[in-house]
């Protein structure tokens, strides 16, 4: 049907006629009425926003002189923001602020302007008080919403105020912005002009005063919630020296870009879209690395996905370093019960590639090295708060015809012929010891006792020669352990990663020296660098068994005067339980050289593992242990067995490298606590109190001997 074949009655057109007059009479008579009153209006807003500062947040809010600006912009002169009994928090000289009427009319406000010349923005933190925690302790209502938003929802209104508050047009000149906080010396950044206009972003902002001179450029397009913004330092690197005195790291970098493409609701989720790169960042914190780690170029391709009770990093984002790329999985569930989610996907790449990708003192003994090939990476993580023991865990680094160059800096193949080992103990180097035969304590594997390498391997390492260096279901294991008891109590550790750390890397514990360890272990492992058999004739003749004491052949005379050959099934079963923590060994001891009953359970333990696996005759009398006898010339330096000594407190080899401070009451091990200690070991606790023990010196024990010789000589006489 064509429109001009149409027949409207002229009385209808007339009708809409005066109709369209009427609204248009009213709306131009209530505008001018709202015109003439806007300064009332203004007035009362302002007393409003004054009275809603000072009973909701505490606030003391004051506006000098307040005024229009054109149609709908408002000026304002001396405004200051003062919370209750806390220290100035703004003060703004000259502000004009100005709102877009469209989006007015629906209740939003969307900023079209703002001017501001010479303000001061200071944040205050003085121990655990702020300035700004007023936000925290709004007054609550007397109405009480029973409706919860949905975590899309709230990521939508938060983004969505952020963008409503960024201007189409914008002109700020000194604005000093000031964070002094009583543990550092704060910062202070100043900016000397801001601009926005037609969405393009330009400023200049001196940090510390004539410290550095910082911009932050970019394009901005809110309206379709586009946003492309770069900070970088003029003539030289963003540092940024607040992070360094208040967390103890040094990080700084030419450029960061961040750029938001695009972000809306997709079905029920709310997605944003963008990216954020970086170039030669260089971050330096001992936790994380002995020196400086340096990424010269590094970018994500970033998809976030929020739902009604998570966050998520979509599988389609794409992590690049330098030619390698991976793709990232994140999820957190918040609700009914919190949940972890992980997995890496790195598609088969260039080896090379992948290794030169690594951030620079990432790896420092693979520095340099040169491979062929291809590898593929997948890890799989999947943890339930609920059911931390049904915990997911999955790691595979797969090659392609991989083969080995070129060695970096280290020679893997190394323990393969003698060499040196110089063991560390609290960071400094013991003595130098020689792993080979010129050394009268080496020991070949064939010539160690079989009751100590299977009681070692039963405690330690039991599936070593099936194994490539990694046992996920040790890993997991340790994770479920360590997620309930809210800290480090367990580690995964096999012996070929335990022989790495010890030969190849530094002992201090960083991140960096554990991923290292990690994939030395997977190098020498993969491509069979070395035999099971060595690796375990080394471990065996470096691992740490006592105060200085290193080695099997150093072990077995030092504790009971014997060859490593001659050791018998109770000896090797406590020269197992050492290994752990070797410097407690002398405190398992009663005075007269035997072992204290509470380690029984664990003789149990392994022996009757070690007899259900036949490597040990099945025995009714604890596997040895009442055949275990000190070797009479160290029982003098053994304390009373009245003093309760706790082990736990004494350094171990996961430890942290700090010397022990102090031994507390009784001992307990894992298997210790999971089998309970005997009753006539708790006695002994009980009928002497326990107290703080530290380690005694020769001249200390010396002492305590004299003085009880004397003791016993005036009971003789009396």
């Amino acid at each position: 049907m064509q429109l001009s074949k149409i027949n409207i009655p002229k009385k209808y057109i007339k009708i809409a006629a005066w109709v369209l007059t009427i609204i248009l009479v009213l709306l131009g008579t209530g505008g001018v009425i709202a015109y003439n009153k806007r300064d009332a209006f203004l007035k009362k807003a302002i007393a409003k926003a004054i009275e809603k500062a000072n009973d909701d947040y505490g606030v003391d809010l004051k506006i000098g002189k307040a005024g229009f600006s054109g149609l709908s912009a408002v000026h304002m002169t001396n405004v200051s923001v003062v919370p209750k009994d806390r220290d100035t928090l703004a003060k703004l000289q000259d502000i004009t602020v100005g709102v877009k009427i469209f989006p007015l009319i629906f209740g939003k406000v969307k900023l079209s302007e703002v001017n501001l010349n010479n303000g001061n923005f200071t944040v205050v933190m003085r121990d655990t008080l702020t300035n700004i925690d007023f936000f925290l302790k709004r007054k609550k209502k007397d109405s009480v919403t029973t409706h919860k938003l949905a975590l899309s929802d709230i990521a939508s209104n938060l983004l969505n105020q952020v963008l409503y508050k960024i201007p189409d047009n914008m002109q700020i000149n000194n604005l000093m912005m000031r964070l002094n906080d009583n543990d550092t010396a704060g910062i202070k950044f100043l900016t000397k002009s801001a601009t926005i206009d037609d969405g393009k972003l330009n400023s200049t902002i001196l940090v510390n005063d004539t410290a550095a001179i910082w911009h932050v450029n970019g394009r901005l397009n809110p309206g379709s919630r586009k946003l492309d913004v770069m900070l970088f330092a003029e003539g030289k690197k963003v540092e940024l020296p607040y992070l360094e005195n208040k967390l103890h790291a040094k990080i700084n970098f030419d450029t960061v870009r961040t750029e938001m493409k695009q972000a809306g609701f997709s079905g029920g989720d709310y997605k944003i879209s963008g990216s954020w790169s970086i170039k030669n960042l260089l971050i330096n914190q001992k936790r994380i690395s002995d020196g400086d780690i340096i990424v010269p170029d590094a970018k994500i391709e970033a998809d976030m996905v929020v739902g009604d009770n998570f966050l998520c990093l979509d599988s389609s984002s794409t992590v690049f370093l330098k030619n390698a790329t991976i793709h990232p999985y994140l999820k957190y569930t918040l609700s009914p019960h919190k949940i972890y989610e992980m997995k890496l996907n790195a598609e088969e790449q260039d080896a090379q590639q992948i290794l030169d990708a690594f951030p620079q003192g990432l790896f420092e003994s693979l520095e340099g090295m040169k491979v062929q090939g291809k590898l593929r990476y997948n890890l799989d993580f999947y943890l339930d708060s609920s059911l931390p023991d049904s915990v997911r865990f999955s790691s595979a680094l797969t090659p392609t015809n991989f083969k080995i160059l070129k060695w970096g800096k280290t020679d893997l193949q190394k323990i393969n012929h003698d060499f040196i080992y110089t063991p560390y103990e609290y960071g400094k180097p013991m003595r130098d010891i020689m792993i080979g035969p010129s050394n009268p304590n080496f020991t070949r594997l064939e010539d160690i006792s079989p009751n100590f390498k299977n009681a070692l391997l039963t405690a330690e390492d039991p599936s070593f020669f099936r194994h490539n260096g990694f046992v996920e279901q040790s890993i997991r294991n340790s994770i479920a352990v360590n997620f309930k008891e809210k800290k480090f109590k367990r580690g995964g550790s096999t012996i070929s990663m335990q022989l790495v750390k010890n030969v190849f890397l530094s002992r201090k514990k960083t991140l960096a020296r554990k991923a290292e360890e990690i994939l030395i272990v997977w190098l020498i492992e993969n491509n069979r660098l070395v035999s099971k058999q060595r690796m375990l004739e080394v471990y065996f003749n470096i691992i740490e068994m006592g105060n200085n004491v290193y080695g099997i052949g150093e072990a077995s005379r030092y504790y009971f005067g014997k060859t490593p050959a001659e050791l018998n099934l109770g000896e090797g079963i406590f020269l197992a339980n050492i290994v752990p923590k070797p410097k407690v060994a002398l405190f398992k001891f009663m005075s007269d050289g035997s072992l204290k009953p509470y380690l029984i359970p664990y003789f149990k333990f392994i022996g009757g593992t070690m007899a259900r696996r036949g490597l040990a005759v099945p025995d009714s009398s604890a596997y040895g242990f009442y055949d275990v006898r000190l070797r009479e010339g160290l029982r003098k330096y053994l304390t009373p067995d009245t003093v309760a000594i706790d082990t736990n407190s004494i350094s171990g080899e996961d430890d942290d490298l700090m010397p022990p401070k102090g031994m507390q009451d009784q001992a307990k091990s894992l298997f210790d606590k999971l089998f309970g200690g005997s009753k006539k070991d708790t006695s002994a606790a009980k009928a002497q109190p326990a107290r703080i023990d530290t380690p005694k010196t020769k001249k200390q024990m010396r002492q305590e001997r004299r003085e009880e010789r004397r003791k016993q000589k005036e009971n003789g006489n009396g």
